[in-house]
């Protein structure tokens, strides 16, 4: 897809990400797995949840396509949907099919504000700078978000806590360890905040640190022995399990 993608950090819900994007053609979009779930809305779907993939989601984007979203980091979504991650595993699901009468409001605050983009919610300001300009929507999105896992109690602990363990790229053991679980309290856990086991989430997590070390120009072979794989083979063959094509396929596309 061509055209125009931002983000920032979100200002009220932490370790989240808001986002815009616009396509000035018709293309395939190609959304890597990253263990979070979305809010997202879209000028032609309207509102809708992300959940969390396994493997790499390919669709396609009409030209002119707007969409708005607030990317919750892994553990966090569980609390502001109301279900667990698992219900929407590799999934994309009306949010009125989970809020009700809730979301067709928020469909029409998003709705004016978008076509308003001049209104008062496009100076919300965040940590990294204005909003994204053209998107004040997303504001909404996340003053939504931050209300629902306010009145939820915020989100469960453990799951920051799993999350972050396995992204500085500890073993599913040690994990379960330092957060005082069993391996199958931990598993159970985890379907419910990630949508997957630890050793999904590790594996998913662990390639988009390669993805991220690799963008920056290190060769592969470093990148495998600095991700944790045993050899580039290694790494060659779980990107192309996990995103569907290789890591020197996906130089090529937009970070996703």
């Amino acid at each position: 897809m061509e055209g125009v993608y931002r983000e920032r950090r979100a200002a009220r819900v932490r370790g989240a990400v808001v986002w815009g994007s616009v396509s000035d053609r018709e293309g395939v979009v190609r959304v890597l797995p990253d263990g979070c779930l979305d809010l997202l809305w879209s000028s032609r779907a309207g509102l809708l949840v992300a959940g969390p993939d396994r493997v790499a989601q390919v669709s396609r984007s009409i030209a002119g396509e707007r969409w708005i979203g607030l990317r919750l980091p892994p553990g966090v979504g569980p609390a502001v949907f109301g279900v667990p991650a698992e219900e929407l595993r590799n999934r994309r699901v009306p949010l009125g099919d989970l809020w009700g009468r809730a979301a067709g409001e928020l469909a029409e605050r998003v709705e004016a504000a978008m076509a308003d983009p001049g209104g008062p919610t496009a100076s919300v300001t965040g940590p990294a700078g204005p909003a994204v300009a053209g998107w004040p929507g997303a504001a909404i999105l996340e003053e939504v978000a931050c209300a629902r896992l306010r009145a939820a109690g915020g989100p469960d602990p453990i799951g920051v806590r799993v999350a972050t363990a396995l992204a500085a790229g500890a073993t599913v053991a040690a994990t379960a360890a330092e957060v005082g679980l069993g391996a199958r309290a931990l598993h159970r856990r985890s379907q419910v905040l990630f949508g997957y086991g630890p050793k999904t989430l590790a594996r998913i997590l662990r390639m988009r640190r390669a993805l991220d070390l690799t963008r920056t120009g290190v060769p592969l072979a470093e990148v495998a022995a600095r991700s944790g794989y045993a050899d580039q083979a290694h790494l060659t063959r779980d990107v192309r399990e996990l995103a569907g094509v290789s890591p020197t396929r996906l130089l090529t596309l937009p970070a996703t």
